[in-house]
């Protein structure tokens, strides 16, 4: 890992929430994340599933997290079972965790090789009535390929079918939805780290670029700054690509007069930043594309300033849409006539700005969170309006990180990344 060690207390104190949540006499399993083929003897790089690593640190593949805060057996309340580690193992792939670093990472005392979880976990099942089973829950979740935590499912059901299961999902979702001090601290570097590469970019960028060398620029400054690069794919798009609302090709050049749509950000420490903003080719944007501009970053502000504790999401998302659908009236988009023929799942908005305006970020760029419940404070969510008019080839959608506080508007934890059309230029031409 490229990231300094993170504190054990906070893995501790995670585990104490979830404890608090299960059942009696239960136990919880956590998986790690399979390390997935490509083809011949390649791999596509080890990413540690978030909820052990939320719950452990442990960022290793081939580990299984086991709660039982009710066993009769002390050193059984927490276990990792992890691969054993070697000299071959160490000269071939790196050092794994030892017993000891394990517990310098987790908190967790009881560390065991894996090669003995079949008869400790037999042991534990034993004493166990019921077992919290770790399924994918999101909403947006795409479950075609069987994961590591499905197989291990499976197999429980089948070796113990007396044994009630029941979800971790919703538990998950609610412990991780609100962030530790620690967590805001690791997502602030991260959107610190995703600055730098912006600001690399304003004077980069010119006439005659390609969207593929503006990403090479972002993934130079992300690795310089000890990150492991993006959070999740970039788009990179220029005039009418960024139209395209999941354009992820980056491979045409940005030509005079356009505008680059960049929704990019860094990892940090697993932790994710998400970003977009539009960067002028020219350094200049035109009379219609800064008015444009204005409306989103107007959209922006105004929606900020709902993102408190207390606010329903679904409801946000309408008031939202009605300050985005005086904008689009401003600009001459639509009129009277489109609002009052409008359908009520399908208003008249939509066709410029046809998507959600947040979702939650943290360990995940989507995160799980609770969708149906207030938002609280110390929940991470992002603010992203646009407007996107393929007839003119453009596309504007401008996008923060922010951190809902106990009183007062949301706090901004990008807020010293370039955002206001003129800085942007005048960064451009100094």
């Amino acid at each position: 890992m490229k990231y300094d060690r993170i504190g054990k207390q906070l893995y501790i104190q995670n585990r104490a929430k979830f404890v608090q949540h299960m059942d009696s006499n239960s136990l919880a399993v956590f998986n790690s994340n399979d390390i997935y083929p490509v083809s011949a003897d390649s791999t596509i790089p080890f990413q540690q599933h978030r909820d052990i690593l939320y719950l452990s640190g442990v960022d290793q593949e081939e580990s299984i997290l086991v709660l039982f805060p009710d066993s009769k057996n002390e050193a059984h309340k927490e276990v990792l079972f992890l691969k054993e580690t070697s000299e071959l193992i160490a000269v071939w792939e790196g050092e794994k965790l030892t017993k000891e670093n394990a517990f310098e990472v987790s908190g967790i005392k009881t560390v065991y090789w894996l090669n003995q979880f079949p008869v400790m976990f037999k042991q534990m099942m034993a004493e166990a009535t019921a077992v919290y089973v770790n399924t994918n829950e999101h909403l947006r979740a795409n479950t075609e390929v069987q994961t590591r935590e499905d197989r291990f499912i499976v197999k429980l059901k089948s070796d113990y079918p007396a044994h009630t299961t029941r979800k971790s999902a919703p538990i998950m979702h609610r412990i991780r939805s609100v962030k530790e001090s620690i967590e805001l601290e690791l997502m602030q570097k991260a959107c610190k780290i995703t600055e730098s590469g912006i600001r690399r970019l304003l004077s980069f960028i010119q006439p005659g670029v390609w969207e593929y060398e503006i990403e090479a620029e972002l993934a130079h400054e992300f690795l310089r700054k000890r990150s492991n690069g993006f959070a999740y794919t970039p788009i990179i798009a220029s005039g009418k690509n960024a139209c395209v609302l999941h354009y992820i090709e980056n491979n045409q050049i940005c030509l005079d007069g356009d505008v680059i749509l960049l929704d990019v950000g860094a990892e940090y420490a697993n932790y994710s930043s998400d970003l977009t903003r539009c960067i002028p080719v020219n350094g200049r944007f035109t009379e219609r594309q800064r008015n444009v501009y204005n409306a989103v970053l107007h959209v922006k502000t105004e929606a900020e300033k709902l993102l408190v504790p207390g606010t329903m999401m679904a409801e946000y998302h309408k008031e939202v849409g009605l300050l985005m659908e005086n904008q689009l009236l401003g600009l001459g988009l639509i009129d009277k006539t489109d609002i009052k023929n409008q359908k009520a799942e399908w208003p008249a908005y939509k066709k410029y700005f046809m998507h959600g305006t947040s979702h939650f970020i943290g360990l995940d760029t989507h995160d799980v969170g609770l969708w149906n419940e207030p938002i609280q404070a110390g929940m991470v969510f992002t603010c992203e309006p646009g407007i996107y008019i393929p007839e003119e080839g453009l596309g504007i959608r401008l996008e923060d990180d922010l951190v809902v506080q106990a009183s007062g508007q949301p706090f901004n934890l990008m807020k010293d990344i370039p955002l206001e059309a003129a800085e942007i230029e005048d960064l451009m031409h100094p």
